[in-house]
């Protein structure tokens, strides 16, 4: 029997009556602005989502947060239900990386809230605990950008340490030097997106810890997977990297990658309740209710706590395991068969589930191979060149398309798109272009002249982006960094601007 305090209806769409036609055109709306997404199921979309390929997950997920959609997690005590479902969750993902009785945690929206939040909590700490008043970031310039827009919210400096131009990892011993009194975190990658590979973990936290400094494992894309691919019977043993680590004093996991959860899914964990509480916000000076926030929201879903907890309840320690081990397998026969591929190669020796595909000779252009590979209905992420990195191609493998034609069906299309892309020849940018662009004050940019360097690049003056990206991607990638980060946001500026009154 429903509760006399709840309102219970019939769903109108499945009527004929008006309110039902209603619906229908709605729900039709939506359908069509989604068919000009990428698709999120069958894993031919390699960034971005994750499909565990497990008939019933999405439904299970749906009715859990459905169930849920009312509830706020800003006031526990009015809907102790949160309590128990974070517990669990983080208790899960203690377990599984490292944790112990002391080990306390915080369920966040995603990878860039719980990264915000471990740098805030360092920032606070280092503040009460040593004084530092102009604190610094340790990383290394393949740390995720989430920690630089941490550092800029929040007010630190960073301080970006190089990597290793042939494994694409931090050196322990470079993260050392650049550890000083006013740094208040250091950060490693476990994996790195762009590479896959996992940093020094465990040199790096007693480098920090030898000099009294919070170090944190970024562990949000790879956590989930390396660990449960440990677990499995003769799965490769990932390099150290989670809590059990001396000096490992956070460590972020996303559920929403290699959990398979619904989007807004991850959990931050800390060595202990008292280094959490320094990230913490609290305030009772004003006429209304007290505020305690652990997170950087008031408000809060409950909706996806309550769907990743049923998929984790789901699937279970043994389903994530056989999972992993899937995926793993994927990624081996993919590096195998890269390696016959005449024109591409795998960078660095990856450590996870994740590949960066680069050109092996000349004539061939990751961006072309992307524009090519989309026409035949796979995408995969390009990546501009960076330091030591060359421009290459971003693949996230994950259980939905490890299937063995699968992968077959991937390394054809992918021979496929270097043999085009070879054919069709490298994007480059004009001379004119590049001395235009030259002549650019990315701080004293006019709005007139922002919009002149976005044409040059192929954007349309409503922000229309070309069928092939290739151009433009070759244009931002020849630009000064300070003058692309400049222009980015008047692209997406073009994107998000209302039609009017």
């Amino acid at each position: 029997m429903a509760d006399p305090g709840e309102q219970t209806s019939e769903p109108t769409s499945a009527g004929t009556g008006p309110e039902a036609l209603a619906d229908r055109r709605i729900l039709d709306r939506l359908g069509a602005l989604r068919a000009a997404d990428l698709p999120v199921r069958g894993g031919r979309t390699m960034a971005y989502v994750y499909d565990s390929g497990l008939p019933g997950i999405e439904e299970l997920a749906s009715a859990a947060a459905a169930a849920f959609a009312g509830v706020n997690g800003l006031d526990m005590t009015a809907f102790p239900s949160v309590v128990s479902l974070e517990n669990d969750i983080v208790g899960r993902a203690a377990r599984l990386l490292g944790g112990g009785p002391d080990t306390a945690g915080t369920f966040t929206s995603g990878g860039t809230e719980s990264c915000l939040l471990a740098v805030l909590t360092a920032r606070e700490h280092a503040l009460r605990t040593r004084g530092v008043t102009e604190p610094e970031l340790v990383l290394p310039e393949t740390a995720h950008a989430a920690f630089h827009k941490a550092a800029a919210l929040f007010g630190l400096r960073t301080v970006v340490v190089p990597v290793d131009p042939l494994s694409y990892r931090v050196r322990a011993g470079d993260l050392a030097v650049a550890v000083r009194d006013r740094t208040a975190l250091v950060v490693v990658s476990a994996p790195s997106y762009a590479h896959g590979v996992i940093d020094p973990v465990a040199e790096a936290a007693a480098e920090a810890a030898r000099r009294g400094v919070l170090c944190h494992v970024d562990a949000c894309i790879g956590g989930w997977y390396l660990g449960h691919l440990r677990l499995g019977s003769g799965a490769p043993v990932p390099p150290p990297f989670d809590l059990s680590v001396p000096g490992v004093t956070s460590l972020s996991v996303d559920l929403h990658k290699y959990g398979y959860t619904a989007k807004g899914a991850s959990v931050l964990l800390f060595r202990d309740a008292e280094l959490r509480r320094h990230g913490w916000f609290a305030h009772a000076s004003w006429p209304g209710y007290p505020v305690v926030n652990a997170t950087l929201q008031g408000t809060k879903a409950a909706g996806p706590l309550a769907a990743a907890w049923a998929v984790l309840e789901r699937i279970g320690t043994d389903g994530y395991t056989a999972l992993s081990l899937r995926v793993h397998r994927a990624v081996t026969a993919l590096v195998a068969g890269v390696g016959k591929i005449d024109g591409l190669r795998v960078l660095g020796s990856p450590d996870s589930s994740l590949l960066a595909l680069a050109a092996d000779g000349p004539g061939i252009d990751p961006f072309v191979v992307a524009d090519e590979m989309r026409g035949l209905g796979w995408y995969v992420q390009p990546q501009p060149a960076f330091a030591g990195s060359p421009a290459n191609l971003h693949l996230t493998v994950t259980a939905a398309m490890a299937g063995d034609e699968t992968v077959r069906k991937l390394l054809s299309a992918l021979a496929e798109a270097v043999a085009a892309a070879a054919a069709r020849g490298p994007a480059e940018p004009g001379a004119a272009v590049l001395e235009a662009a030259a002549a650019l004050d990315p701080a004293a940019l006019t709005p007139g002249e922002a919009a002149l360097a976005l044409t040059f690049a192929g954007v349309g003056e409503g922000g229309e982006l070309p069928e092939r990206m290739a151009p433009v991607l070759a244009v931002l990638q020849a630009l000064p960094p300070a003058l692309a980060e400049r222009l980015l946001p008047e692209l997406v500026g073009r994107l998000y601007r209302h039609a009017g009154p």
